[in-house]
């Protein structure tokens, strides 16, 4: 079948796609070198591993739905998790379908006939990746409240087994995997589509206890679908990098305080796409902003005077930043702003809240987080590992390269 131009052989065996949010390769790497993942060590030498890049600016919504639909944010529209709707005048989540511009490979597999799952740990994920599914959706956060008639389940809590974790915990993480074990030994769904949440990749690097412990955990799990016969293709939706200065502190540049020193106080509007209802873990800080200036401001010139501040890695006008990261220009302001590799940015340091962490800041957001792990427990003969593998390439690796007769 054809989805958003790309196509697709229906499913032989259950297929189900693992998004770990904020995978680093090198969690998996450490915790694998560790002997913590057997399971993992055992498919990296046997099936196939490949790195990949996912979506800039490299945030949650945007590159979920990348991987859902097969294609970037200048065909599926959603460029972030929060964005300033011009039209309406308002800043918003991007958590309503009605942002989305193209229909999602999990609609269209249920529509073709699949019996279809997916359980996500955040539910401002759900609406989106559930949109005109016919199946099963629910999230970790809100299982107690899954339905029927809503959810395509109900009972999830007793059924999996586990009571309803925080949302900030390793434990919204596992309730996914557990919910999916669950699933496939009951439902046995022809695919299924798993989202994690990046609180524990938020809290601890990799190759520490809590990091490793994590992956661990996740390892067992992917075992046990590995054994249940299904193909198991495991990616991310972005990286993660220890965001401080030398000093351990938050290195930020605060982007509303800079433009108002220059431009004069609330002449432009800074907007930053990792904004969501779940701050206490970074702030609300990330390396990807954009920038609507006043009218008569020469965009080149801003992009010239900003990108010589010290921990920005590149300025671009819309138009550049549109083609450059395959986003939707009409959504983007007039610069696209992105911080290196150690550097996060704010708006005005007086609405960031940072007491809420306890280990130093890491995040995400930039081009320094794009590289993530491509992995599947099935080999493929003659794979061109040369072309570029993106994240949204996973059910293309899953249904069009992991199937066996």
């Amino acid at each position: 079948m054809q989805v958003n131009n790309r196509t697709y052989q229906l499913p032989k065996q259950p297929v189900v796609v693992v998004c770990v949010d904020g995978c680093e390769p090198d969690y998996l790497g450490q915790a694998v070198a560790g002997g913590h993942m057997p399971w993992m060590k055992k498919v990296l030498a046997q099936g196939t591993g490949l790195h990949a890049d996912c979506v800039v600016p490299s945030f949650t919504n945007p590159n979920n739905l990348s991987i859902v639909t097969g294609v970037p944010p200048s065909v599926h529209g959603i460029c972030g998790n929060y964005l300033y709707d011009s039209a309406n005048n308002v800043e918003v989540m991007m958590n309503d379908p009605k942002w989305l511009r193209a229909p999602s490979l999990l609609a269209a597999l249920a529509d073709a006939g699949c019996k279809m799952a997916v359980v996500t740990a955040k539910d401002k994920l759900r609406q989106l990746l559930g949109h005109n599914m016919k199946g099963i959706c629910f999230s970790a956060e809100k299982a107690d409240k899954a339905t029927v008639a809503e959810h395509g389940i109900d009972d999830v809590l007793n059924k999996v087994g586990k009571s309803l974790p925080s949302v900030y915990s390793a434990d919204l993480s596992e309730f996914v995997f557990a919910a999916g074990v669950w699933l496939m030994k009951n439902q046995r769904p022809d695919v299924m589509y798993l989202s994690t949440t990046d609180y524990i990749q938020h809290k601890f690097a990799p190759g520490t206890d809590g990091a490793n412990s994590f992956y661990a955990m996740m390892d067992s799990y992917m075992a046990q679908l590995d054994a249940m016969g299904c193909v198991v293709v495991l990616t991310a939706d972005h990286g993660m990098n220890a965001k401080v200065g030398m000093d351990g502190q938050p290195k930020v540049i605060y982007l509303q305080d800079w433009f108002d020193s220059w431009l004069g106080a609330g002449a432009v509007r800074v907007i930053l796409p990792i904004t969501d209802p779940y701050v206490v873990h970074h702030g609300a800080l990330g390396s990807f902003a954009t920038i609507y200036l006043p009218a008569g401001t020469d965009p080149l010139k801003a992009c010239e005077k900003l990108q010589a501040e010290q921990g920005i890695e590149v300025v671009l006008t819309r138009e550049q930043a549109a083609e450059k990261f395959e986003l939707p220009a009409d959504r983007l302001g007039d610069l696209v702003v992105v911080s290196d590799y150690d550097t996060v940015l704010g708006t005005a340091k007086s609405k960031h809240d940072l007491s809420g962490l306890d280990v130093p800041l890491r995040s995400h957001g930039g081009i320094s987080e794009q590289r993530v792990p491509l992995i599947m427990n099935r080999a493929v003969p003659n794979l061109d590992r040369q072309r570029r593998w993106r994240n949204f390439d996973a059910f293309d690796l899953a249904l069009n390269f992991g199937q066996t007769a």
